[in-house]
Order: structure tokens, then sequence, then C-alpha cells
């Protein structure tokens, strides 16, 4: 483990340099159990797949002071539970128009269009991290058999509730944005909502699950959140 400083007000805790989910819990454990500890002088902390930038106030704290915390944390064990029991399930329309990658996908890893579905519908993910943009989690565990690199030249415009693969990646565009991703779906739900008291759908070591559904289900569940 290293930790380097990263700004005037920031320390970066670098646990390994790959992306496994035997570091991403490490990651999870570190910054679960530092936010539970709700110490003011961390202004925020924001985790990646093998590493958590803890962003603190440096009229109030240094860098050593950073670092002695994350030593004691990590001494002292987690004090929160950092595996969900719960399984956040989200529904999705693997449907063409949805999933305009879907056919190269399938190409890419020599399997049909609708054993990509059952790949991507039977594993469960783990939200490695937030980033890109508000609200788009990263999510790992995605199936050895589906992994697809990411477009050569991105979309300028991807729609709201957009279902991608890049690499050994998957995750939901949370809002229209440009994008690389191969999308092979979409679900109707609202990831992000500026306006609700917890805006993200998803938050970091949150696992899913993406439920199969027709596109009436798709467009009934659609209405239903208007």
């Amino acid at each position: 483990m290293r930790m380097i400083p990263a700004s005037d007000s920031s320390l970066l805790v670098v646990v390994g340099n790959a992306i496994s989910s035997d570091l991403q819990a490490r990651v999870l454990t570190l910054f679960h159990t530092l936010q539970a500890r709700r110490d003011s002088r961390i202004r925020n902390l924001h985790p990646a797949y093998a590493s958590l930038l803890i962003d603190f106030d440096p009229l109030v704290m240094t860098h050593e002071e950073v670092a002695t915390l994350v030593e004691t944390v990590l001494g002292n064990g987690p004090s929160v539970a950092t595996d969900n029991s719960e399984v956040v399930e989200i529904p999705v329309c693997y449907d063409e128009e949805f999933g305009p990658d879907l056919a190269d996908v399938a190409e890419h890893n020599h399997i049909s269009v609708a054993e990509v579905v059952e790949l991507h519908s039977s594993a469960t993910y783990y939200v490695c991290f937030l980033g890109f943009t508000a609200g788009f989690a990263y999510l790992g565990g995605l199936p050895d058999g589906l992994h697809t690199p990411r477009l050569s030249t991105p979309r300028r415009l991807v729609a709201g509730g957009s279902v991608g693969i890049a690499g050994s990646q998957t995750g939901i565009y949370p809002t229209e944005t440009p994008g690389g991703w191969r999308l092979i779906g979409r679900t109707p739900l609202r990831m992000f909502d500026p306006q609700a008291e917890s805006p993200t759908r998803l938050q970091p070591g949150d696992r899913v699950h993406f439920a199969a559904i027709d596109r009436a289900t798709f467009e009934r569940i659609q209405r239903e959140r208007e």
C-alpha cells in the first residue's frame, strides 16, 4: 500500500495496480469505515478500482495526520459491514433499438445475442465507484465471455438509462451524454435524480443484478415513474 499526496488538500491511498475483486474489497472497506467515522476534517472520499482519494481540510489536518488515520483504521479492522446482503435489481430491456451493439458484442465473443442477454442478466455485479458523470456507476463482475472493447469513436449522444459494456466493465448511463461504451439495453428506471434525498440509485459497494424485461414492461415502468 502507498499513500501519495495528490494536492495540498488530498491524499491518494493506493492498494494495488490492477482491477480485481480483492483490491476493490480493500478499497471499499477503507471507504465505508472512514465514511462511518464522520470525521469533520474529511471533506470527501473518492473510491476507485484500486485506490481511495481522501479530500481533507488542510487548515485543520496534514497529509501525515491523514496517513496516520488510515493506518489506524486499517490496523483496527473494519468497523462497519462492507458486504451488503441485499442486491439492487435493475430491470433492463435488451431490445435491438435500446441495444444497438448487441450483435457486435455477440460477434466479438463468438456467441449468440440470446447468450449475451443470458450471461449479462445472470451475473451479480458490484459497484466499484461513481464517476464520469453524476450517478454513473462502474460495475465489476462482468462475465469473461462478455468482455468487449469500447467503441473506437464515441457516440455524440447516449440516452439516459442505456446499459453498456467497455472491456471488463458494465454500467448504466444515468443521463443523456456522449459515450463510447457498447450499448446492449436500457433500463426504464431513473438512475440519477438531483431532487431526490439520495440522488444516485447506486452507491459504492452495492451489489447489482439485471433483470431482463420485454418492451411492454419497459414502457409500463417508464409511465409509472413519471
